[in-house]
């Protein structure tokens, strides 16, 4: 049905919505299989050993989206480069010792494995080819080590020409383009961070909807980095722009912080009868939301935002200085720099967002722009953990092999290899298992009657097509649905990988059921390889390592080189909590405890950060300097092992920081934000706080 057809269904509106999702399940079902069978027709053509090889690289490399299909080509290439080269390397090391051979090799998937556990997107894919790459080269050789190399060049061949199938016809048939998505999604995050700005300026938060807007900004960041790793393969024009996503979100993260410590302040010291200072911030921060309030049509339009909140940034500090006037006290006056200084520095860097994404929409490329990176944040002892599996894994079956000389021992070794990359960082790798299972079984009984039923009787590729597309759809089909993830990957690999096209065919039933048995045990093993040795992707284990790591970014911020920390210092903390708030149930207790050690985190690392650039260009007194770092130094040991009495030394030290700091000093505003977050009696540090100093102000 056309998009037209559907879109005369308004009476019927879930009729519509499913036919939508329909056509596009279709269309990549049509796209997958022309790709499939135009790569095995070429690999025929090409005189190239085993077509299959090509058409469950097309399987593996297609994607709804061009982009997608792109980036995953570009890195299964480079995995297949590396993992051929390496395999070569083995065979000219070891060409009569298997032993040493099969050492080796497992230690070399093994690695593979860990690897794919470090990186997100089509990055970790990459490692997990570069491992069954070399198992595919090395494999078939180890009993005729002099055709490794043809081998190595014929696997190659049919895996390239895959990716270049794949790519051709995701590009050309009917192209779904991820630069629109892209595009829609990040405005929809500009307009949506604006409009939450705007309805903030009439004071307090609440501390669960400062919890929950984080949590929004935080998932916002990371999929907007992640849609641009992949719609760079896709357009040379959004190449062009890369660097400016890149600090568009860097901005988006840096203003994103300023907001919250704002209000975290303001809320602080309401909560402590500081009604006079937190009204007067409020008041301070009112420009800025009339700033952002234009005539109704231009309310997302980040040109004409930029300008208002430029000239809203030129009348800020007289503003501020009038409100400042009604304050004498000392303590008062530190209270309302310090948010002041937070107004300021807020505004300014949404003018410099607003200013990034006016460039990005105008189309203005021209000069060079900073250079900014949004770093991951790993756990090491997670791919560890599947290092360690795969490695044991290979060898139990390596061992296997060398002692029974099964002869069909390559096939289930390869197929325990590539499942055991490919499930190494899912959440629940043996629920994955069991699926693909399911759904590898179902692609091989299905390659039997393809095989031995409607096959013999067909002549020519056309009756290659007729008897297979059929039952070959179905694979592509179930990718589609989401309630049944890799049952429809594991099925298109079950038939392609038994109906093993080769040039010519060759019918021999009892081939095809050994390599069907070993097929099986080898993902059968793979699956048990999990139970044997859990997975640590999501348990509770691993997200105490992360909280661990997400409250280490203090200490990185207090100890780091300065140059390129902040930006280090906002992505790192928000992968890392992206990462721990996706195995947790939303609004549990475990979760909203992350979400408050962010917060903190955030805060404080910031403030750290800006304390320190601030003592890196300003010339203060000896015993003041050397205060200041004690401070640092404090809170970075707090955060890095929390327990009551650290938070006595930080917090002690922080204030005697600020008594030594001179009147005046923006070191002494930055002191004081430090010691407001200490004490924040709604954070989690509230936990290491003495029962009286719970109602003290600070």
């Amino acid at each position: 049905m056309s998009a037209t057809t559907i879109a005369k269904l308004p009476r019927w509106p879930w009729l519509r919505a499913f036919l939508a999702e329909e056509s596009r399940a279709w269309l990549f079902v049509a796209k997958s299989l022309l790709a499939m069978y135009a790569a095995a027709w070429l690999a025929m053509w090409l005189k190239l050993e085993q077509p299959s090889t090509t058409m469950i690289t097309v399987a593996v490399v297609m994607h709804p989206h061009s982009g997608m299909v792109l980036a995953k080509s570009f890195y299964r290439a480079l995995g297949t480069l590396a993992g051929s080269l390496f395999g070569l390397a083995l065979i000219a090391w070891f060409p009569q010792q298997r032993e040493l051979f099969f050492l080796v090799l497992s230690a070399w998937l093994a690695l593979c494995a860990g690897g794919a556990t470090l990186y997100r997107n089509f990055m970790a894919y990459g490692f997990v080819l570069a491992g069954y790459t070399a198992a595919i080269v090395t494999l078939p050789a180890v009993g005729n080590p002099l055709n490794s190399f043809d081998s190595a060049v014929m696997r190659v061949s049919e895996v390239l020409l895959g990716i270049v199938v794949a790519a051709v016809f995701s590009d050309l048939v009917l192209p779904q383009r991820l630069r629109v998505v892209l595009r829609q999604n990040a405005r929809t995050q500009f307009a949506r961070f604006i409009d939450f700005v705007r309805e903030s300026t009439g004071g307090v938060l609440p501390r669960a909807r400062m919890e929950q807007a984080h949590l929004e900004f935080v998932r916002a960041a990371v999929h907007l980095e992640d849609l641009r790793a992949s719609v760079i393969f896709e357009d040379p024009e959004v190449r062009s722009r890369s660097a400016r996503m890149r600090l568009l979100n860097q901005r988006y993260m840096a203003a994103a912080t300023s907001f919250q410590s704002l209000h975290h302040l303001i809320n602080r010291l309401q909560r402590r009868g500081r009604d006079a200072a937190a009204e007067a911030l409020v008041n301070a921060y009112r420009p800025i939301g009339e700033a952002l309030s234009p005539p109704s049509p231009a309310r997302h339009e980040p040109a004409v935002l930029n300008r208002r909140l430029r000239a809203c940034v030129d009348i800020l500090p007289a503003h501020v200085a009038a409100l400042r006037e009604r304050f004498e006290e000392p303590s008062a006056q530190l209270e309302f720099d310090t948010g002041a200084a937070l107004v300021q520095r807020f505004a300014d860097e949404l003018a410099d967002f607003t200013a990034v994404e006016a460039s990005l929409r105008a189309g203005n490329l021209r000069g060079s722009v900073e250079r900014v990176h949004f770093r991951r944040g790993n756990d090491l002892a997670g791919a560890a953990v599947a290092t360690l599996r795969t490695f044991l894994t290979m060898l139990v079956l390596a061992a296997f092999w060398l002692a029974s000389g099964w002869a069909f021992g390559g096939s289930a070794m390869l197929l325990a290899t590539i499942f055991a990359g490919l499930l190494a960082a899912s959440p629940n790798p043996i629920a994955a298992a069991t699926r693909t299972l399911y759904g590898y079984a179902g692609g091989m009984a299905a390659g039997f009657v393809a095989v031995f039923v409607l096959l013999p009787g067909s002549d020519g590729f056309a009756m290659l097509i007729c008897a297979t597309a059929g039952l070959l759809l179905i694979g592509p089909y179930l990718t589609t649905r989401d309630t049944l993830p890799g049952v429809g990957a594991g099925y298109t690999l079950g038939f392609v990988y038994i109906l093993a096209l080769k040039n010519p065919m060759v019918y021999d039933p009892s081939h095809f059921l050994n390599d069907a048995i070993a097929q099986v045990a080898g993902l059968g093993l793979s699956g048990v390889a999990f139970m044997v040795m859990p997975g640590v992707t999501g348990t509770q284990w691993q997200r105490r390592r992360q909280l661990r790591l997400l409250r280490g970014q203090v200490t990185l911020a207090a100890s780091a080189p300065l140059p390129g920390l902040a930006w280090r210092f906002e992505s790192v903390s928000r992968d890392l909590l992206q990462q721990v708030v996706a195995h947790t149930r939303p609004d549990s207790d475990e979760s909203r405890h992350l979400l408050a050690w962010s917060l903190a985190v955030q805060e404080s690392g910031r403030a750290v950060i800006e304390l320190r650039q601030d003592l890196s260009g300003t010339e203060l007194p000896a015993a003041a300097r050397d205060t200041a770092l004690a401070a640092l130094d404090a809170v970075a040991a707090f955060y890095r092992t929390p327990d009551a009495a650290r938070w006595r030394a930080a917090d002690a030290v922080v204030l005697d920081a600020i008594y030594a700091a001179p009147r005046g000093a923006a070191v002494r505003r930055h002191l004081y934000q430090l010691r407001s977050a200490l004490r924040d009696e709604e954070s989690p540090l509230a936990a290491y706080m003495p029962a009286p100093e719970l109602a003290d102000a600070p």
